[in-house]
């Protein structure tokens, strides 16, 4: 977490950094290098979270960086951040390179409008290539720039707030993403393109890859 914080502190375009939790054990860790807001332990989503945080702060908008993400790029924060000038909500999506995260339903994906607009997010690899769906992967891969999302969001304040009085979506139901809150309200969100590829601590057996990525940076 403390790794996540410092990441945080290097963008450009954040003036502070709140660790927000509901356990605190997270608190008791995090507020030796970190400003800590404890939340409601009830939350269905980060976004929910954040919100909670973000009606009793004054700013003019929030990034949600995810916990466990210890090798996030400043620069893709400051994409992010710099997106709501024009949009009320903003992500990042990167290239989906390997045929494990073509068929992982744990890699979220995206299509985008031609005005950098996400359409879909899902589970599921989209879109349906029909004239290639029964080649090898790596065919498909060539054919087609899928882009795999980054799960970091950006909001303006009073989008988030109002974000969060929407109940939960169907879709978001169904597919265990909440961003499908935003777009089936009518929310539209910014989708920023970078060359980052994530590499998140999901399950124990991350944290020693992650530990030898952070001694080679270091």
């Amino acid at each position: 977490m403390q790794h996540v914080v410092r990441r945080c502190r290097l963008a450009k375009s954040l003036a502070d950094v709140i660790v927000a939790t509901d356990d605190e054990r997270i608190a008791a860790v995090a507020r030796s290098f970190c400003r800590v807001e404890m939340t409601r332990e009830d939350h269905p989503s980060g976004s929910d979270r954040i919100a909670e945080v973000a009606a009793r702060c004054e700013c003019d908008a929030v990034v949600n960086i995810q916990g466990d993400e210890p090798l996030m790029d400043p620069a893709v924060v400051d994409a992010v951040a710099g997106a709501l000038a024009d949009c009320e909500m903003s992500t990042a999506a990167t290239p989906l390179r390997s045929d494990e995260e073509f068929e992982s339903p744990n890699v979220v994906k995206v299509v985008v409008s031609a005005a950098g607009r996400a359409l879909y997010f899902s589970r599921r690899t989209i879109p349906y290539l029909r004239d290639s769906a029964s080649r090898p992967v790596a065919e498909q891969l060539a054919a087609f720039p899928f882009l795999k999302h980054l799960g970091i969001y950006g909001y303006r304040r009073e989008t988030l707030l109002r974000l969060v009085r929407f109940p939960v979506s169907p879709l978001e139901t169904a597919e265990k993403l909440e961003q499908l809150r935003a777009l089936e309200n009518g929310i539209p969100i910014a989708v920023v393109k970078v060359n980052y590829d994530s590499v998140g601590v999901d399950v124990p057996g991350d944290v020693g890859r992650v530990e030898a990525l952070l001694r080679t940076r270091q």
